[in-house]
């Protein structure tokens, strides 16, 4: 996992990892949850890659775009 930057300093995301078709994202609850192209969508995953990468928007994006479409979810 490459920790989240956080550039805000607010958000809930501590970490995340990016493969091919998914992210994972890690939240400060300890919980990481796998969205992919699959159970979300290509385009929002792409654009959760791309908050990611910058390290601001992705906790607001998951909470305004994607919500619960998550594939499957796994403790830290």
């Amino acid at each position: 996992m490459d920790r989240y930057r956080n550039a805000s300093g607010e958000s809930g995301v501590v970490a995340y990892a990016i493969g091919p078709d998914r992210i994972d994202v890690e939240f400060q609850d300890g919980w990481v949850y796998r969205y992919t192209h699959a159970s979300t969508g290509a385009l929002e995953v792409e654009a959760m890659k791309q908050f990611a990468r910058a390290g601001r928007g992705l906790c607001t994006y998951i909470t305004r775009n994607v919500g619960a479409s998550y594939e499957s979810k796994f403790e830290a």
